[in-house]
Formats: structure tokens, sequence, C-alpha cells
């Protein structure tokens, strides 16, 4: 017995959901983005951006791998995207100036650091469609995991800024030479 007709142009509940991943992180990498290209000082306060999309990464990421029942070749996929997020922030941390102003290490990419931002993406979407698509039952792991890509992205991004930081004699947040513990 069939289920009830759709309408014409009615989306799926799944491809709601996948539309809406892709929205989220399209969102997300405008914001990220944005923020890279403004001074910003390089403070606890830029943590907080960092935390939500990792939560809501895990949180996402962890659904779509209770819900398709994946296997080792899923993770294994999972894996080798978030060794391409760690790698495309260390290529972003190398585009960033860093500078010393009132005391405070400030941070600012340019259109450098953008671009690598949605080369990242490309890589990611086209990675999940030439490798991960297939493991498990279904899904998308590209689009499940974007938000999770982004804060792996992003984080090491910021740590290879801040050891930069660090020896170029700056010190960041939270060190005892800033006399900053913000």
């Amino acid at each position: 017995m069939r289920g009830a007709p759709r309408r014409p142009g009615a989306a799926a509940p799944e491809e709601a959901i996948v539309a809406l991943d892709i929205i989220l992180g399209v969102l997300v990498l405008g914001l990220v983005i944005y923020r890279q290209l403004v001074a910003r000082p390089i403070n606890a306060r830029g943590l907080r951006l960092l935390v939500v999309l990792a939560v809501i990464g895990v949180v996402e990421t962890v659904e779509y791998l209770q819900k398709y029942h994946s296997g080792p070749g899923t993770y294994a996929a999972l894996g080798g995207s978030l060794v391409l997020a760690a790698v495309f922030g260390v290529l972003r941390a190398g585009t960033v100036r860093i500078w010393s102003q009132d005391g405070q290490v400030w941070s600012k990419g340019n259109w450098l650091t953008a671009g690598l931002w949605i080369v990242a993406i490309a890589v990611h979407l086209g990675y999940d469609a030439l490798v991960a698509r297939g493991h498990g039952t279904g899904g998308d792991v590209g689009t499940a995991t974007i938000v999770l890509y982004l804060a792996v992205s992003l984080g090491v991004q910021r740590l290879v800024s801040q050891y930069r930081a660090s020896r170029m004699g700056l010190a960041p947040f939270g060190s005892p030479r800033s006399g900053q513990f913000s």
C-alpha cells in the first residue's frame, strides 16, 4: 500500500532536512567569512561561535549516525573529512594578519582567507560526493556534518593563529604575559 500522495512541488521530509542543513551551512559560512574579514581581538569572546558550532555539529552528526546505522566506512569518510577541515584551517591561518594594538592581540583575514573558506566547503561537499556517499544506509554525510566541519576548521585556524601570535611575542587571551584573563 502506498502512502498519501504528495502535492506537486512538495518536498519529502528528508529533502527538507537536507535543504535546511544546506541553508544553515550557508548562513553560518557567511557569518564566519564576515567575521574573518573584520579586525577582531583574539579573546575568549570569539570562542562562543566556535562552541556553538561544535555543539550543533556534534548533535547533527550523532543524529545522522544514529539514523543511518553507519558502519566503519562512514566513520572513515567522516574522519577524512575532518582531516580536510583541519588542513584548510591551517592554510587559512597563514593568510590572517596578526598584530598587537593597545595591549590586545588582533587578527584580520583577507579575500584569500574568504576564498579558502569557499574552497574548503566545495572540497567538503566534493569529498562527500566522491568518497562518503553510499556509506551507511542512506542520507548525505557531507550535508549532515557541514557544521561540524566548519567548527573543526575554524577551531584549527584559531589554534594556529594563536600559536603564530605567541611565536611573534604577542600574548593571546588568557596568557600570563598579556595580563588578561577574559
